[in-house]
């Protein structure tokens, strides 16, 4: 019986384990997440919002977005509200309330009370769903999920992002903002 014996010197161990190590910690190879221009949050299923009508009641209160992305308002019905700015929702409020002669010169603000959350999954000591706050990092979204775990690659992180029609994957540094409903992924580090 014939056996083949390879010996490998100090150098030639080294390159096959830097080659089998590159690339080991998972999502080092996705594409950065695209940037999103700086502009008014939009309302998104999940979200809930404070509706206040001028000398109305009524048409005041606190209202939940739906699931189809709909506010449901006293006699007005189903109001789309996903994909607006809380001005663009209070706007539409008010000409539906003219249109059906509910008020004459309606005067109506919205503003967000409750965003929908965010999820934080991998290396961090308590994974989850977490409330939104505004600015929002990856780095505080990790602190209010308990922190890194000692296998955590912290230099950076994924994110899922949904614009309600799609989603995206992408790589971010832990500086990155965060946005209601973001699935943000950390991980695990490898030896």
């Amino acid at each position: 019986m014939r056996r083949n014996i390879f010996f490998a010197g100090p150098a030639t161990i080294a390159l096959a384990g830097t080659l089998a190590l590159s690339g080991c910690s998972g999502g080092a190879d996705l594409p950065p997440l695209p940037d999103q221009a700086s502009s008014a949050y939009s309302l998104g299923p999940g979200d809930e919002v404070r509706v206040i009508t001028v000398g109305e009641d009524s048409l005041s209160g606190d209202f939940h977005v739906s699931d189809a992305g709909n506010v449901a308002m006293p006699m007005l019905g189903a109001i789309k509200a996903a994909g607006m700015t809380t001005t663009q929702l209070g706007d539409e409020i008010e000409a539906e309330a003219k249109n059906r002669s509910i008020l004459r010169d309606p005067q109506v603000s919205v503003e967000v009370t409750n965003y929908r959350p965010i999820f934080v999954l991998g290396e961090v000591a308590k994974p989850g769903q977490y409330p939104y706050q505004p600015g929002m990092t990856v780095l505080t979204a990790v602190t209010v999920a308990g922190g890194f775990t000692y296998r955590a690659v912290e230099d950076y992180a994924s994110i899922v992002r949904s614009n309600g029609k799609t989603s995206v994957e992408g790589k971010v540094q832990r500086q990155s903002f965060v946005k209601p409903g973001d699935v943000v992924t950390i991980y695990e580090r490898h030896f």
